[in-house]
């Protein structure tokens, strides 16, 4: 992993934190952590939230349903997506 790629988990963490108010600090989340379910346990609120903040943030869309449960599945699917969607721009 280069570091731009780790500090854009860095940034992915920070957001998830911030956009959710959770009480732990974002290094606390690992990069392969599940964000639903046995992992952090998001709901289905959270998703809404998190995609309008990972949409913000990092200039991305989350166009339907099924992108975003594919997208939200960890800080790792979400850094993914995010690197592939700003490499499929014109420069």
């Amino acid at each position: 992993m280069n570091t731009t790629q780790g500090q854009l988990k860095t940034e992915i963490k920070q957001a998830i934190v911030r956009c959710l108010r959770l009480p732990i600090a974002a290094d606390e989340i690992g990069d392969a952590t599940p964000l639903f379910g046995e992992g952090l346990g998001l709901d289905s609120i959270d998703v809404l939230e998190l995609v309008l903040e990972i949409e913000r943030s990092f200039g991305v869309s989350i166009g339907d349903e099924q992108t975003g449960m594919r997208v939200l599945g960890s800080v790792d699917t979400i850094a993914d997506f995010i690197v592939s969607e700003r490499a499929r721009r014109p420069a």
